[in-house]
């Protein structure tokens, strides 16, 4: 029989590619972590990638040497591969796989909760099935959330090659869950449409039970990260760079097409804020040896390649503008914007940003909008913001930050899991 970790009377698992990768639901998955344990969860696991495994994969990583630590009774497990070179796909998942049927099958009744379907949900799926056909008792409750790359990487691609198996196996295993979850309205439209392709196609009935089913939760922020940030830290971070206070323009995401960042170069040469701030790109990402190019030569420019989680809201409050021009990309659109909500809540200079996919949702009537790729509307928006006095900067500011608080990760944890702290759900 399979002991119990612990004497542990509630557990919560995450399964996620977290902490080093640089995107928000690694950290999400981190603060809904530490809420539990305020919320009785006594026994907390983010079950994830081993490191070389992360690095294989090309994922743009962190400084492994800048991560914050996680509070005391938050376990990351990494299990390892199961299985030799003749298994060359599948052996990390079988990892996975097989420490979840452990931790289900051990008797501590457990909520787990899968970020991203392919393949976390499918870990959870098959160990819980695992489980339950070997005849062990599992009290076990699943959340799949479903983000925006699942929709616009996975199933659009599955429907735009005609791999209609592997899209419909895809809705089969997110439904298969007991709550089903979408990061945000754009996202849930996002995958009902899918949802109706796939039947037309297929003649199945997954539309009807995605409309039924899926409700909206936001990702959770941790709100306490980003405010009431220390001043002389703030300085001393931008000294640290050779930065200045309101001196800069700040891209501050994973570096890749659809963010934008080519449009903000060329935006940035052709605005008058050129002469008076500099433009810092922070990140790290599959499109940033391109965009390095596109910089080439101007000093203006600089990037930041190992901006850690403590520095991100420092660099954040002391910039006089933040941009992230995303644009819609066939492999990818904006489904919500975390980075967005963290800047609101850091302060400082206003978000300069798009109207693609969800973005609206995270910013509300907050930030200076521009169409994407429209480069003179977004060097307009740059000097608009660099021209900006201090009274209206600190009120757009504020106004910014009391939208952003409602995807503090208290909020959002109380609202996702209240079926299972006694209250009512409160989920959108």
């Amino acid at each position: 029989m399979i002991e119990p970790s612990r004497a542990a009377r509630r557990r919560l698992v995450i399964v996620v590619r977290a902490d080093p990768v640089i995107c928000g639901h690694a950290t999400e998955a981190r603060g809904l972590a530490e809420v539990a344990l305020d919320r009785g969860f006594d026994d907390v696991r983010i079950v994830t990638w081993p490191i070389a495994a992360l690095k294989a994969a090309g994922l743009p990583l962190k400084p492994l040497d800048e991560l914050l630590p996680y509070s005391a009774g938050i376990t990351v497990e990494r299990p390892e591969p199961v299985g030799d070179y003749r298994v060359p796909d599948g052996r990390h998942l079988l990892g996975l796989s097989g420490r979840l049927f452990e931790l289900f099958a051990d008797g501590v009744p457990t909520v787990c909760m899968s970020m991203y379907l392919t393949p976390h949900a499918n870990a959870v799926v098959d160990a819980l099935r695992a489980v339950r056909s070997a005849g062990l008792a599992a009290d076990v409750t699943t959340i799949a959330e479903a983000v925006g790359s699942d929709i616009t990487n996975v199933v659009r691609s599955c429907i735009a090659d005609g791999a209609l198996g592997a899209a419909a196996s895809l809705f089969t295993t997110y439904l298969a869950n007991d709550r089903c979850v979408a990061v945000s309205a754009y996202t849930r439209e996002l995958i009902l449409e899918s949802a109706r392709q796939v039947d037309a196609a297929c003649g199945t009935r997954f539309a009807d039970e995605v409309a039924a089913r899926v409700q909206v939760s936001y990702p959770a922020v941790d709100a306490g990260a980003y405010v009431d940030l220390d001043p002389a830290a703030v300085e001393g971070a931008l000294a640290a760079r050779g930065l200045q206070r309101d001196g800069y323009l700040l891209f501050l995401s994973r570096v890749a097409a659809a963010k934008g960042a080519d449009d903000l170069i060329a935006a940035y040469r052709a605005s008058g804020a050129s002469a008076t701030h500099r433009l810092v790109i922070a990140g790290n990402g599959p499109a940033l040896e391109e965009t390095k190019a596109l910089a080439a030569g101007d000093e203006r420019i600089v990037f930041l390649t190992d901006v850690g989680d403590e520095e991100k809201p420092l660099l954040m409050n002391g910039c006089a503008a933040y941009a992230l021009p995303s644009k819609p990309r066939p492999e990818f659109v904006e489904t919500f914007g975390i980075a967005l909500v963290e800047k609101m809540l850091a302060g400082g200079g206003p978000v300069i940003t798009t109207r693609t996919g969800g973005i609206p949702e995270a910013v509300g009537d907050t930030a200076i909008e521009v169409p994407p790729a429209d480069r003179a509307a977004l060097a307009a928006a740059l000097d608009r913001a660099v021209a900006m006095g201090p009274a209206e900067r600190e009120a757009v500011a504020a106004r910014a930050r009391a939208y952003a608080m409602r995807f503090d990760r208290g909020a959002v944890f109380d609202g996702l899991f209240a079926d299972f702290l006694g209250t009512p759900a409160a989920i959108g």
